[in-house]
């Protein structure tokens, strides 16, 4: 992981989109601290409906016992 300074960061933004994009992680520094991290997206996988089907019985949703909830308070 590379750092960069903020100065640099302004004038290379163009390349360090593209190294992020290929899969880099580039920390941006500002008086020699790290300051912010400049990473890919990763693409998020659309949720598919219906995939915990039969896995949630009516147990679910009975009302917990006393001493549970008493433990969320």
């Amino acid at each position: 992981m590379e750092t960069v300074n903020v100065h640099e960061a302004k004038t290379q933004f163009s390349k360090l989109l593209a190294r992020a994009h290929s899969g880099e992680e580039i920390v941006i520094a500002k008086s020699g601290e790290p300051y912010a991290k400049l990473v890919p997206i990763t693409k998020v996988k659309k949720r598919r409906p219906g995939i915990a089907k039969g896995a949630v019985t009516d147990a679910f949703f009975e009302p917990l016992p006393e001493e549970e909830l008493r433990r969320w308070e």
